[in-house]
């Protein structure tokens, strides 16, 4: 019973970890995205998941990364970020994949809004700042989108389709 939940936190945590390492570096690290894809494995064989459903979850984490290489082709995305959604996407099943897209929209328009107030109100400290700082308040930066994507993943968890299956092994 306790080794799905530990899997479980995996998500969460794999989120946050993106989020941090997004702001920090800019950057999401393949190892962050292959290992909460395959952490994905262990806990739909652990609850229980149908191989219907596994199929389903495998379908949606692939979508998603096809949806991520298109925003990538466009510019409108990193590359990790596009393999975030996609890992997160197997985590979730339809609803959530879809609450996921929602949220993580919402978020990252509140964060783009956020950063673009702060560059024009703050710009002119992005010399004083640490690197790693001062590169979010550079006018022409890119957004931390891992950021909108793990608040996006964390607001999904309650319409995936997993939750009701550990919260039964609980």
């Amino acid at each position: 019973m306790l080794i799905p939940l530990l899997f479980a936190l995996a998500y969460p945590a794999c989120l946050c970890w993106a989020a941090k390492s997004d702001i920090q570096s800019m950057t999401i690290p393949n190892r962050l995205n292959i290992g909460l894809a395959l952490a994905f494995i262990p806990v739909a064989l652990l609850v229980g998941l149908s191989w219907e459903g596994f199929a389903i979850h495998v379908g949606l984490g692939l979508a998603g990364l096809v949806l991520g290489m298109v925003l990538f082709a466009f510019r409108l995305m990193g590359g990790g970020d596009a393999k975030l959604i996609a890992a997160a996407g197997l985590w979730l099943g339809l609803d959530g994949f879809v609450a996921l897209l929602i949220y993580t929209a919402l978020a990252g328009g509140v964060l783009t809004l956020g950063l673009i107030s702060a560059r024009k109100l703050y710009g002119h400290y992005a010399g004083v700042l640490p690197a790693n700082l001062s590169r979010h308040l550079d006018e022409k930066g890119d957004i931390p989108y891992g950021v909108a994507i793990c608040a996006g993943g964390l607001f999904a968890i309650p319409h995936s389709d997993l939750l009701p299956l550990l919260l039964n092994l609980a």
